[in-house]
């Protein structure tokens, strides 16, 4: 490891992401994380890959912060959490308040959509957003499939 990287608590694992998302009990969540799975991918052209016990993620990146410390990170991807969807937009929103007006129902974080379903957003705005995620993580740092 180089100085100045750090291991993510969130790290990509080998289980199949289709095995997890067998296991979710919530209907809602469990049906908007399969139709999920296969959109990301066709989104993205980049494999599903699970991030840590419950975050679906698709491509990789490499980020350096001013401090040193860098590592490797999903570039987008979602999870299916028992209060809401989260859908991770990174490196945030950055010029992303025109979609998100567009978007439909939602809550913002630091670098997540919270979506209580997927029937309450429009799904071409979301699109839209994580095509504008990618592309903007394509052309600022160090980018691969998962």
């Amino acid at each position: 490891m180089n100085r100045g990287s750090s291991n993510n608590k969130t790290q990509a694992t080998p289980l199949p992401p289709s095995e997890y998302i067998a296991t979710i009990e919530h209907a809602v969540r469990k049906a908007d994380a399969e139709k999920l799975l296969g959109w990301f991918e066709q989104i993205t052209r980049f494999p599903a890959v699970m991030w840590g016990s419950s975050i679906i993620g698709y491509g990789r990146y490499h980020y350096v912060y001013d401090s040193g410390r860098s590592g490797d990170s999903l570039m987008t991807g979602f999870s299916p959490r028992k209060a809401s969807l989260s859908v991770y937009i990174m490196p945030g929103y950055h010029e992303l308040d025109d979609y998100l007006q567009r978007l439909g129902k939602h809550k913002i974080g630091k670098s997540c959509l919270y979506i209580n379903r997927l029937d309450d957003i429009d799904m071409d705005v979301l699109e839209e957003i994580v095509r504008h995620g990618v592309a903007y993580l394509q052309n600022h740092y160090q980018t691969w499939p998962s």
